[in-house]
């Protein structure tokens, strides 16, 4: 018992050092961010109070609007240094990959199954919507990569929906804060065993990058691809 506390102990200074770090970060690309966590407290905070002294309960309600301050105040926090992060990522090669990554339970993502020496690249996602394939670079240059991964995925998974996002700014592109989202609207139609079959066949057909070190999340920028290297596809 007293060590499983010592453990929670050590746990929440560093918890708090993230949140802090968190902060900071946000603070680089959200120079309000402070006035507007201490006025999401202070306001609901206020709400509740002047509920208290209206219905004559001011503590039982000031306990209640200081918990749910605290809650609504780490709602607004999180949702702004996500987009701060997004602000940050967009742009960057690579940044797709790392929001793939973090998309969540259900899904199976593979960083560059395509790229050129451009450094265009395509993604590629497995779930229950089927298979997304996300590029990112120059619109006009990973339409030929979408194109070349698309017609591959039609020789071996034929039965299998393929849909393909450009994450960009422009007229039909996926905003990098928006492409989770989008993927998540997609219509499921696959069930969970034909989304492993699907997995299986893909990692048995083997990938682009599969023997070439690729660090995770964006790429530095200015990376270039080893002479000899893979070609575009």
């Amino acid at each position: 018992m007293a060590r499983s506390d010592r453990a929670a102990d050590a746990a929440n200074p560093g918890r708090l050092k993230q949140i802090a770090l968190t902060y900071k970060m946000t603070r680089r690309a959200d120079k309000k961010i402070g006035f507007v966590l201490a006025g999401v407290f202070l306001l609901i905070l206020g709400v509740f109070l002047a509920i208290g002294f209206l219905i004559g309960h001011p503590i039982y309600l000031g306990i209640l609007g200081v918990l749910l301050a605290f809650l609504g105040t780490a709602i607004v926090f999180g949702r702004r240094a996500e987009r701060a992060a997004f602000g940050q990522m967009e742009g960057q090669p690579g940044a797709a990959a790392a929001v793939l990554d973090n998309i969540g339970r259900g899904w199976t993502t593979t960083p560059a199954v395509a790229m050129n020496r451009s450094q265009d690249v395509v993604h590629r996602a497995v779930g229950k919507a089927g298979i997304v394939l996300v590029a990112e670079g120059n619109p006009n240059r990973v339409k030929s990569l979408l194109a070349a991964e698309k017609k591959k995925m039609n020789r071996i998974v034929a039965d299998v929906p393929v849909h393909d996002l450009i994450v960009g700014t422009g007229e039909g592109q996926v905003e990098l804060k928006k492409l989770r989202t989008t993927m998540l609207k997609l219509p499921r139609v696959l069930t969970g065993p034909q989304v492993t079959a699907t997995n299986d066949r893909l990692r048995a057909m083997g990938d682009l990058m599969s023997n070439m070190p690729l660090p995770k999340g964006p790429m530095p920028k200015g990376m270039k691809l080893p002479k000899g290297g893979p070609k575009a596809r």
